[in-house]
């Protein structure tokens, strides 16, 4: 939240209602993605790609069966999370 309103309102006086320092969200910031997050983007592209290849017709099941079919592996409940992410039904 603080990333998006830094350019409304001063880091520091959002470290204060926030009650964070500001060494602390200048190292969140400059941090780089976990690899977990990384898989997660790399997933909804894919995830993307197979409902529009399924018509938009496919639950998740049968999503996991076509990326498993174009190399990607990924799991019922890992599809399911994303998918909501996305706003596919």
């Amino acid at each position: 939240m603080m990333k998006e309103m830094r350019l409304q309102y001063p880091v520091p006086v959002m470290c204060r209602i926030y009650d964070v320092s500001a060494s602390g969200y200048y190292a969140y910031v400059s941090r780089p993605l976990s690899k977990r997050a990384e898989e997660d983007m790399r997933l909804e592209l894919e995830i993307k790609a197979s409902h529009k290849r399924t018509r938009q017709v496919c639950g998740p099941e049968l999503l996991q069966k076509d990326l498993a079919d174009n190399g990607v592996q990924a799991g019922i409940w890992r599809i399911k999370r994303i998918r909501k992410k996305l706003n596919i039904h």
